[in-house]
C-alpha cells in the first residue's frame, strides 16, 4: 500500500523579500498612482472586468479603454481561425497569427485617436488582451499574466470563452482546442516582446486576489530559478479510467471520482510560484522558458526547440480505474504535414507501482492481418462489437520499476492497475485513439476516436519480437561507484530523450553537461540535491515529486535525506540526447 504522503502541492522559490510584492488592489492601485497613460496588457484570461473595476474605484482616470471594443465582430473572428480550427473536435493546426489579427483596423485607429485625445485631459488607463497595440507610448506597462491550467479551469466553469468569440457557454474541448491552436499561440508572441520591458508583472491567477511585483524584480527572479533546481506546481485531473493511488501518495482530496492525470512538469500549462517572504506569486512556467531558454534548456536544446520546453513528465494513473484508450501517436512527418508542429509525442511508460497481474497492452502481435484490424476497429467505432484488443496487440507484464519504449507510431495503452510515470516529448495533445474500450467520458459523452489519422501511423512492423528486443527495457549498467550507480533504461534510438536510473544509499554524482535535467524520485521517501560548490541553497524532494535541473547549474548531487536515509533511493532522469544513440 502507498505510504501517507509528504508530496509537496505547492512548491515555490524564494526570490526576495516580502516588500517586494504588493498584496491586493489597495496595494497595487498605490504602486500605479501617478502615472498618465497606463497600459494593463493581459493575457488571454485575465480578468479585464475585475482589473478596470479596481482601477476605476482606486485610481479614478479620466478615461478607460478596453481593448476589445477594437476587436473583430466574433462572426469575423471565427471566419479568420476556420482554416486553422477545422470541424474536428480535438485537432486544429499550429499558425502564425498574432493578436493584432483580432483587431480591426479601423477601430484599432480611432481608439488611438481617442486615446491620445483623453490622454491630455488626465490620467488613461488601457486595458485588455492587445492594450500594448493601442497605447504603445504609455508610461507604465503592466503585464497581466495567467497560467493555461487556471484558464482550462475557468473554460470548465463556463466563465469565459475565447478571444473576441464571445462564446463562455461553448464546448471545453473547443475553447481548448481554440486556446491550444490560436490565441495561446498569438498571445505568447506578444508576450515575448513584453516581459523584457513590462514595468509590473500582475498575478492575476485568483480571482480578486491579485499580486503584483515590479518588472525588473520578475526578470531576476526567473534569472534566479535558471541557476537552481526548482518543481513547477502540479495539477491533477480525473478522467474516464482514472485511480486512486494519488490520492494517498500525493494528499488530494476525493472531490472528484477518480485521479487520472498528474501533471508535474509541462510547462506550457504549469504554475511557477515565486516566494515573496510570506508572499507567493504564481506566474506560468513558460515565462521562464521564454525569458531564460539558454541558461534553463542549454545552448543545444535551446537551437533545437527555441523557446519551448522538450521534456514531459506526467503520471497516469489506473489503479482501481481501467485500461488507457488504446492509441499512437504520429510520426514525424505527419505532425508536421498535417498540424504544422516541429516534432512529435515520443514517449516512454516507467512503472512507479502495479498490482499483481498489472499489463502494458504494447506494438502488434506477430502475424495479425492489417485489413482485418482496421475493419474490427470500423465496427466498433460504430458501436457494434468490442474491439478484441487481446487478438491484436501484444500485453506485457507490468511491475514496479519496469521502463517501455513507446517511439510515435507504436500501438500501446497502459492497462488497468497500474501507476505510470510518463516521460516523453512535449506535444501532448497529438494522441489518436483508436478504441476506448466503449466507455464515455466524464461528460457523458463518447470520447473522439482518430481513425483515419490512427491508422495513417501504426507502424505494422512493430511486432512481437522487435518489440521485445526494442521497447521492453532491460536496464544496462552504465556506471558504477560507492554509494550509488547508474543504468541506461532509454529511449529507443527514434526518440531525442535519454533516461538513466540512478540507485544510491549515499551520494549519486550528477552533471548537467549543458543541458536540462528532468527527475523523478521513483523510490525512497526523500532525497536532498545539493550543489558541490554551494552554488545554490539545498533542495529537499519526496518521492514521486518531479523537479527540474537548468542547464546553468552544471554539476550536482542527489542524496538520501531524513527518514530515508540508511535506504536505497533511486531517480529517473530525462535530458535530450546531444550525441549519437549508442
Amino acid at each position: 500500500m502507498p505510504r501517507p504522503s509528504n508530496y509537496d502541492k505547492s512548491p515555490f522559490v524564494p526570490v526576495a523579500a516580502g516588500d517586494e510584492c504588493a498584496a491586493g488592489w489597495d496595494a497595487i492601485v498605490a504602486r500605479l498612482t501617478g502615472a498618465r497613460m497606463l497600459c494593463i496588457e493581459c493575457y488571454p484570461g485575465a480578468q479585464v472586468e475585475e482589473i478596470a473595476a479596481a482601477l476605476k474605484k482606486r485610481l479614478q482616470p479620466s478615461a478607460i479603454f478596453c481593448a476589445s471594443q477594437a476587436y473583430k465582430p466574433a462572426a469575423v473572428v471565427r471566419a479568420m481561425l476556420a482554416p486553422y480550427l477545422g470541424d474536428d473536435r480535438v485537432f486544429g493546426r499550429m499558425n502564425g497569427l498574432t493578436i493584432e489579427d483580432w483587431f480591426d483596423t479601423a477601430a484599432l485607429d480611432r481608439m488611438r485617436c481617442e486615446l491620445k485625445k483623453a490622454s491630455a485631459q488626465g490620467t488613461t488607463v488601457v486595458i485588455g488582451s492587445g492594450a500594448s497595440l493601442i497605447a504603445p507610448q504609455c508610461d507604465v506597462l503592466v503585464y497581466a499574466d495567467m497560467a493555461r491550467w487556471e484558464i482550462q479551469k475557468r473554460y470548465r466553469s463556463f466563465e469565459m470563452g475565447n478571444l473576441g468569440l464571445d462564446n463562455p457557454e461553448g464546448s471545453v474541448a473547443e475553447k481548448y482546442k481554440c486556446g491550444f491552436f490560436a490565441e495561446w499561440r498569438a498571445a505568447d508572441r506578444l508576450k515575448k516582446q513584453l516581459l523584457p520591458r513590462a514595468g509590473f508583472l500582475l498575478d492575476t491567477n485568483q480571482a480578486n486576489a491579485p499580486r503584483m511585483i515590479r518588472g525588473a524584480s520578475f526578470r531576476d527572479a526567473l534569472a534566479k530559478v535558471a541557476t537552481r533546481p526548482f518543481r513547477v506546481v502540479p495539477y491533477f485531473d480525473p478522467g474516464p479510467w482514472g485511480g486512486h493511488w494519488m490520492e494517498t501518495v500525493c494528499d488530494l482530496p476525493k472531490d472528484v471520482p477518480n485521479h487520472a492525470w498528474g501533471f508535474d512538469c509541462v510547462p506550457e500549462e504549469n504554475s511557477l510560484l515565486l516566494g515573496y517572504g510570506e508572499e507567493r506569486v504564481e506566474v506560468p512556467a513558460i515565462d521562464l522558458v521564454f525569458m531564460q531558454p539558454r541558461e534553463l534548456l542549454g545552448e543545444a536544446a535551446h537551437a533545437r526547440f527555441g523557446t519551448e520546453f522538450p521534456i514531459r513528465f506526467d503520471l497516469l494513473d489506473t489503479m482501481g480505474g481501467g485500461n488507457l484508450s488504446l492509441q499512437v501517436h504520429p510520426l514525424t512527418e505527419y505532425i508536421q504535414d498535417k498540424f504544422g508542429m516541429h516534432y512529435t509525442q515520443d514517449e516512454s511508460y516507467y512503472l512507479l507501482d502495479a498490482k499483481p497481474g498489472a499489463i502494458v497492452y504494447l506494438g502488434l502481435r506477430e502475424g495479425i492481418d492489417p485489413a482485418a484490424l482496421e475493419c474490427d476497429l470500423r465496427v466498433t467505432e460504430a458501436g457494434e462489437v468490442e474491439f478484441p484488443a487481446d487478438r491484436y496487440v501484444n500485453q506485457f507484464p507490468a511491475r514496479r520499476h519496469d521502463h517501455f519504449l513507446i517511439p510515435a507510431g507504436t500501438i500501446h495503452c497502459s492497462g488497468k492497475d497500474s501507476m505510470v510515470l510518463e516521460i516523453s516529448a512535449t506535444p501532448y495533445i497529438f494522441t489518436f485513439k483508436l478504441w476506448d474500450w466503449g466507455r464515455v467520458g466524464l461528460d457523458g459523452e463518447p470520447r473522439p476516436l482518430h481513425l483515419d489519422h490512427g491508422l495513417a501511423n501504426i507502424q505494422w512492423d512493430r511486432t512481437t519480437k522487435w518489440v521485445q528486443d526494442n521497447l521492453v527495457n532491460v536496464a544496462q549498467p552504465a556506471s558504477d561507484a560507492d554509494g550509488w550507480r547508474e543504468e541506461k533504461t532509454g529511449l529507443h534510438e527514434r526518440e531525442f530523450i535519454e533516461t538513466r536510473r540512478h540507485w544510491f544509499t549515499g551520494v549519486a554524482q550528477h552533471d548537467t553537461h549543458g543541458g536540462v535535467n528532468v527527475l523523478n524520485l521513483v523510490q525512497g521517501v526523500e532525497a536532498i540535491v545539493e550543489s558541490p560548490t554551494g552554488a545554490f541553497e539545498p533542495f529537499i524532494i519526496h518521492y514521486a515529486e518531479t523537479f527540474i535541473v537548468p542547464a546553468a547549474v552544471g554539476k550536482y548531487t542527489v542524496r538520501p535525506h531524513g527518514e530515508a536515509i540508511g535506504t536505497e533511493c533511486a531517480t529517473i532522469k530525462a535530458f535530450v540526447r546531444t550525441e549519437p544513440f549508442a
